[in-house]
């Protein structure tokens, strides 16, 4: 494995995460025997860079069964933020909550420092500079090591910032969302911030695993999404990916390899978190940190890319909602 620094610091994260939420929530019926097992495969792989929330259903709990007894071997970024839970839940930054929600993710963790706390989205409510003012207070008091924040926008990133330092960014960025380039990844670059890429294979369109509709669990998030609707999956996406997976194959990777591979390239404040909940996927996954893209490969990515536009939004209005802009 290879490591990249986080923020400005001297800690060393793997280049390639381990995105922890699909043990628990959104991808189908979790299997905590084998999630327990990929979490043991990723300190054997050093993967040390793993990533939940505590909106995960359980997922901190589920996770600190491995963390509690390797604690040192692992860089543990958590968020808080979304009240109730992912589905029917709503936005709260407020001091008081902060200090509550930090509390709970260190019993549920079994430890007593988070290593990266996010904000997951921003309440609309109260001025950034208050709930970073917050945050750092609790970085003073020792139980918080670094500063993150999710989904926010160019402009509160720096507001935030000229309040404490932010370490890492959240944000979607795959081969098919790429709205980060415009002024996100420039401005992480300038400030010395990790972007911190989830959904990095685009929920699994950029696999070798051909994502059949029909076989979807019925609660699989994927059933919601605009780019899985049949008409733009079956007569776009699917196509796309399968284009990348020929030119994944002339150069003996998955196009999973070959997408995280793209992210990599793009400069190293960029760490990308692929969810699984499975050795095998993360095995995969480990691997591409290993691979180099040349120019040629890039170009010959972007022409594919340029053939499949009608890739559809990354994620329904409601959701997009919450993202501050």
């Amino acid at each position: 494995m290879k490591y990249r620094n986080i923020g400005n610091s001297e800690d060393r994260i793997s280049a390639i995460g381990l995105g922890c939420m699909g043990m628990s929530v959104a991808y189908g019926v979790p299997d905590h025997k084998e999630s327990i097992a990929t979490l043991h495969k990723a300190l054997d792989l050093g993967v040390n860079f793993w990533d939940t929330a505590d909106v995960y259903e359980g997922n901190e709990a589920l996770i600190s069964t491995v963390l509690s007894k390797h604690r040192k071997d692992v860089f543990i970024g958590t968020k808080f933020g979304w009240r109730g839970n992912a589905a029917k839940g709503y936005i709260d930054n407020s001091p008081a909550y902060i200090r509550q929600a930090l509390e709970s993710s260190l019993k549920n963790l079994r430890t007593d420092v988070i290593d990266l706390y996010y904000v997951h989205r921003l309440d609309p409510k109260i001025p950034v500079e208050d709930t970073i003012g917050a945050m750092a207070e609790l970085v003073k008091e020792g139980k918080i090591r670094h500063l993150g924040m999710s989904e926010v926008s160019e402009q509160i990133l720096r507001r935030a910032n000229a309040v404490h330092p932010i370490a890492a960014l959240q944000s979607e960025y795959s081969l098919l969302t790429k709205d980060v380039e415009a002024d996100i990844l420039p401005a992480c670059k300038e400030l010395g911030i990790t972007l911190v890429a989830f959904s990095p294979t685009a929920r699994g369109v950029l696999t070798n695993v051909t994502v059949q509709k029909d076989d979807l669990p019925e609660n699989d998030r994927r059933n919601t999404l605009p780019r899985f609707n049949d008409q733009t999956y079956y007569q776009n996406n699917l196509q796309l990916a399968q284009a990348l997976q020929q030119l994944a194959e002339e150069k003996e990777i998955t196009t999973s390899q070959l997408s995280l591979a793209w992210l990599l390239a793009q400069g190293d404040q960029v760490v990308p978190i692929p969810g699984t909940k499975r050795r095998k996927y993360l095995e995969e996954n480990a691997r591409a940190a290993e691979v180099v893209l040349s120019d040629n490969d890039v170009e010959q990515v972007n022409r594919i890319l340029l053939k499949y536009p009608d890739i559809g939004p990354r994620n329904n209005e409601e959701y997009l909602k919450l993202s501050t802009k």
